[in-house]
């Protein structure tokens, strides 16, 4: 999986989780799901994304976008 992927997939991964558990746990984790749409928006302006560097990192092979 190339590293554009992996950042797509975790992404859609933490967005489903903070979902859950805004649903299932308490309502003020909706602010963990403001994050990562925050995150998501800075990062497709500036380039930068925290997570392709964790995933750069780990050895994750390039993708095109990051």
């Amino acid at each position: 999986m190339s590293l554009d992927r992996s950042v797509l997939a975790f992404a859609g991964i933490m967005v489903l989780l903070s979902v859950g558990l805004t649903l299932w746990v308490s309502s003020l984790f909706i602010w963990f799901t403001v994050f990562i749409g925050l995150n998501m928006l800075q990062s497709a302006f500036t380039g930068f994304c925290p997570a392709a560097a964790l995933f750069r990192k780990l050895g994750v092979k390039p993708g095109t976008a990051f």
